[in-house]
């Protein structure tokens, strides 16, 4: 089975309940999370342990995605004007600005992003926050790759 949806990752909510990871997406100096592109030869699990979460392992192993080295790297373009959003009455969303390689980019069958959290080291390296399913393979050739993120976020909660 391939990838069919957008899911936050378990152990990422869990961990920041229980303080097990100190993730800091919001404010002051936040963390730096970056957006991985993988191609449909994954299937991700939103319920897998967090070490399996990480870039790099689990599913999520460089073998599956696709990158260019000057455009969008290996490991990931990072966010930029990451934001948690609490203005709408039950609802918290994290968000970002639309995310974009270089001009140039030559990128085959991204089919989605992996979001982890670069800064953290302890206890789970490069812990994934959630991946997002584009709908489908894209692809570039020699342009501009953009995830133009949800209105409603990254993440969302409905409480």
């Amino acid at each position: 089975m391939a990838w069919s949806d957008s899911r936050i990752f378990r152990a990422f909510q869990a961990d920041s309940i229980n303080n097990v990871a100190a993730f800091n997406l919001g404010g002051g100096s936040p963390d730096v999370p970056k957006a991985a592109l993988y191609v449909n030869t994954i299937t991700p699990d939103n319920d897998v342990a967090a070490a399996s979460s990480a870039y790099n392992t689990g599913q999520w192993v460089i073998g599956g995605e696709t990158s260019e080295a000057g455009q969008w790297a290996a490991g990931g373009v990072a966010l930029a004007g990451t934001v948690v959003n609490v203005a709408t009455a039950d609802l918290v969303f994290y968000d970002a600005n639309d995310t974009a390689s270089g001009s140039a980019a030559d990128l085959t069958n991204a089919t989605g992003a992996l979001v982890y959290d670069d800064t953290l080291t302890t206890p789970v390296a490069d812990q994934g926050l959630c991946y997002n399913y584009f709908g489908g393979p894209n692809s570039v050739v020699n342009g501009t790759f953009t995830i133009v993120w949800n209105a409603s976020g990254i993440m969302r909660w409905t409480l």
